[in-house]
């Protein structure tokens, strides 16, 4: 079965790179703007569910970014590569989030307080790993409102609907969960002209109800910030094209597991490094 998994991920690997590299090019020539990017972030305190020790990974990252008449596309594929603590375990995770602008779709300003529009947001999550305890085959479509914030760069907040399924090893049959919630805000707000940036998201996520083995689930809390400096303020490299930064994570309750079990709350210092082109 391990060597099953295995061999799952590695044929799904060069596939997604592909598609995400034609999504970011094909969609590129129809946006009014975007921003595609490659990065890499390593951290040695990882953690996952039922595992006492830390772990070390290497997270390989391409994103795309782009708008359009009527709103915008967001696009992330995680390649993750987990030290022998976790099986040399390999992990490729999708996520795909399109929001309308509600404003721009009926032409009307509909700006409020603190809040530049309004927009709606639907997408995705995927991802397959090959470890031999677990083997995750997380499939999650998304839907729900958005609130884009009146701020300088971004801060979108939304209220999501969440459908999930997971297939791991040793179960013979997809498993879907309960419809359940999540608050989530996602941020990239510039400090002036500093060329320093407070950069990523949180996620509150409603308990699931009961798990593929019958075990119930947790609501979980997932933040992950990072302090980028845009380094063509030092060298002549033109502006946004290289950062550099630190990066912190603290996960909760990681994927719905209870508490008072080991690994299930990570809380993971980072170094990051991107390019954008």
């Amino acid at each position: 079965m391990a060597q099953q998994a295995r061999t799952r991920t590695g044929n799904f690997t060069a596939p997604l790179l592909l598609v995400a590299a034609m999504l970011a090019g094909a969609d590129g020539h129809a946006a009014d703007w975007s921003d595609t990017s490659i990065s890499y972030r390593y951290g040695t305190k990882f953690a996952e569910p039922y595992n006492p020790e830390d772990i070390q990974k290497n997270i390989y990252n391409l994103t795309y970014v782009g708008g359009y008449k009527y709103g915008k596309n967001f696009f992330s594929l995680d390649m993750l590569q987990s030290d022998s603590v976790d099986d040399r375990a390999q992990e490729a995770y999708v996520v795909y989030r399109h929001t309308l602008d509600l404003g721009k779709i009926s032409d009307k300003a509909l700006a409020f307080g603190p809040v530049r529009g309004l927009g709606l947001t639907f997408g995705f999550d995927w991802n397959t790993k090959n470890d031999p305890g677990y083997g995750s085959r997380k499939r999650m479509l998304v839907a729900g409102p958005t609130l884009m914030m009146d701020v300088p760069g971004f801060l979108d907040i939304s209220l999501l609907a969440l459908k999930e399924s997971n297939q791991p090893v040793g179960i013979s049959e997809r498993y879907t969960y309960d419809t359940h919630a999540m608050l989530t805000a996602a941020w990239g707000i510039p400090f002036g002209a500093s060329g320093f940036s407070f950069e990523g998201y949180i996620d509150v996520i409603a308990a699931k109800g009961t798990d593929e083995f019958g075990g119930g689930t947790a609501p979980e809390t997932n933040f992950d910030g990072q302090i980028m400096y845009d380094l063509g303020h030092l060298v002549s490299v033109g502006k946004n094209t290289f950062k550099a930064g630190i990066e912190y994570q603290y996960w909760r309750n990681k994927f719905g597991n209870l508490h008072k079990f080991p690994g299930v709350t990570a809380k993971t210092p980072m170094v990051r490094l991107e390019y954008h082109f």
